[in-house]
């Protein structure tokens, strides 16, 4: 049964993405009979290319991947050069999964709440180091070149990029060439950067593509951090296939198309950044400097992933206390009165969605896990890995969710198709099952196999390995993986605003109605 599992995974990961997009590709030149467009035209793509502001939306959503990606993999390059092994070092790690376990849209209203106006920061330097009596009137949060939504995302994707750097070093076993660098002359730092970056980065490659498109197509962070007039790309158009003339679904398909066209430009840019940074690291390395530039790199280091780490804790607190905060004057550094006001009104209309939100979590989670299991244990009886099965485990982390996600809605407008609680999960497990997949393989593929032959040679069969010796020894990476594929459904707003059609309520889009309310 086993032999059956890689092709269903692939099915999974393939087959949505791959019909999501053509039938929002057919749309977006025209063709819809259901709606009545059945001749291939042009006409949505002028619409679009003459929407108002939609070159700003475009160009706004291109510079967040971009900047996005480039502040956290040098963060993350520059703590690794300068603390590896080192306490900081292992304080971050007892850290990663907490802060990577926070949901997206969490992190977004805790940043909110900390930078705004009237938020944490400007009520702790206020008045006394600000003059402010009042809410100043700056524009930060929603700002119109999105310097906020970058914020927001960095500060999620910096956790995520770090852990995927962990999971590879291993790999790489960096002490020995870092010890023989030295032995050159080269100081600590310069010598990671010159040894180990050269052969980590290729490692990461594919987690980095993932950060790109997500930065660039991200809906729920962008309607929480982003700016409104106009918004990012992805916002635009999920707007447009919320509009209730259904004729909109042409210009929205056409939209989607464009969002994928965004993002395949932001990764062809990326590797020709890549080719650049290339020729010009091996430059540096040939002129063999060995001190310059040492104390750059652990003052950036140490200074940028300390500031993102305190960044989410204080906008976690910010978000606690706005939750049980009464009333809260400004410039009051803390609420005069704290109590459970706000949970007790909001649980009667809550309720609901988080029954949906625990039960389709856990359901998509479990059916990830054991699916992941069923995967590695076959690859580890097996013996081979497959070179493709990476590329398409990253699949739905490298295709904009908008691009293929409005195709498959496209399929219910055809069929007239109520929206189903099961389709909603499996929109979530097709995000679950690559995070969880990717926080189990490399703890289940360096489980040491003494183990195994020990009970091999007892007489155990390869079923009783599995339960009885190699399951309790990974039971601490299995809790981790599903406390993070619990977090990772619990913050898809895209997957269940489109395929539920609006009427599947979760805590998510919840929250992310609230807050594009303007209260």
């Amino acid at each position: 049964m086993l032999r059956w599992i890689p092709r269903l995974i692939i099915g999974l990961l393939v087959l949505p993405i791959a019909a999501g997009l053509l039938l929002a590709l057919l749309p977006a030149f025209g063709y819809l009979p259901v709606l009545g467009g059945e001749q291939v035209t042009m006409q949505h793509w002028r619409e679009l290319l003459q929407a108002p502001g939609i070159w700003r939306s475009i160009g706004v959503s291109y510079f967040s991947g971009l900047v996005t990606t480039l502040v956290s993999l040098a963060v993350v390059f520059c703590f690794l050069a300068g603390f590896s092994d080192s306490r900081f070092d292992r304080w971050i790690r007892r850290l990663i999964s907490p802060l990577l376990s926070v949901p997206h849209a969490a992190a977004a209203f805790g940043l909110a709440f900390l930078i705004t106006p009237a938020g944490l920061i400007a009520r702790w330097i206020s008045p006394v180091l600000s003059g402010w009596q009042r809410p100043p009137d700056l524009m930060i949060g929603q700002d119109a070149f999105g310097l906020s939504l970058m914020a927001g995302l960095i500060v999620k994707e910096i956790p995520f990029l770090l852990l995927m750097a962990f999971a590879a070093l291993p790999q790489l076993n960096p002490g020995p060439s870092v010890m023989l660098a030295r032995s050159l002359g080269y100081r600590p730092r310069l010598a990671w950067f010159k040894v180990v970056a050269p052969r980590l980065y290729p490692l990461l490659r594919l987690p980095v593509y993932a950060v790109l498109a997500y930065a660039s197509s991200t809906v729920d962070v962008a309607m929480i951090l982003g700016p409104n007039l106009p918004p990012t790309l992805s916002v635009q158009v999920v707007d447009w296939f919320n509009d209730p003339d259904l004729g909109m679904r042409f210009l929205a398909s056409a939209g989607a198309i464009a969002q994928l066209l965004v993002t395949l430009a932001l990764l062809a840019s990326w590797w020709l950044l890549e080719q650049a940074t290339a020729a010009v690291f091996s430059l540096w390395v040939a002129r063999g400097g060995r001190y310059r530039g040492e104390w750059l790199i652990r003052l950036f280091g140490s200074g940028a992933m300390a500031l993102a780490v305190a960044v989410a804790a204080t906008a976690l607190l910010a978000l606690a206390l706005n939750s049980v905060a009464g009333m809260w004057r400004f410039p009051a550094a803390w609420p005069e009165d704290v109590s459970l006001d706000n949970w007790l009104r909001a649980a009667p209309s809550l309720s609901g969605p988080i029954i949906t939100t625990v039960l389709m979590a856990c359901v998509a989670t479990v059916i990830a896990t054991l699916l992941t299991l069923a995967a590695l244990e076959r690859e580890q009886r097996l013996g081979t890995r497959p070179a493709w099965a990476l590329w398409l485990l990253y699949l739905p982390l490298l295709v904009p969710q908008i691009a293929f996600l409005s195709g498959i809605t496209v399929v219910s407008v055809y069929f007239s198709a109520a929206p189903a609680w099961w389709l909603v999960m499996l929109g979530h497990l097709l995000f679950v099952l690559p995070y969880v997949f990717l926080t189990l393989s490399e703890a289940y593929r360096r489980l040491d196999p003494r183990w195994s032959h020990v009970a091999h040679a007892l007489g155990a069969s390869a079923n009783a390995v599995f339960w009885r010796v190699r399951l309790p020894l990974l039971l601490a990476p299995i809790l981790t993986a599903l406390a993070l594929g619990l977090a990772i459904s619990i913050s898809q707003y895209l997957p269940t605003q489109l395929l539920g059609a609006g009427r599947i309520s979760t805590v998510t889009t919840e929250a992310v109605a609230l807050s594009s309310g303007g209260d």
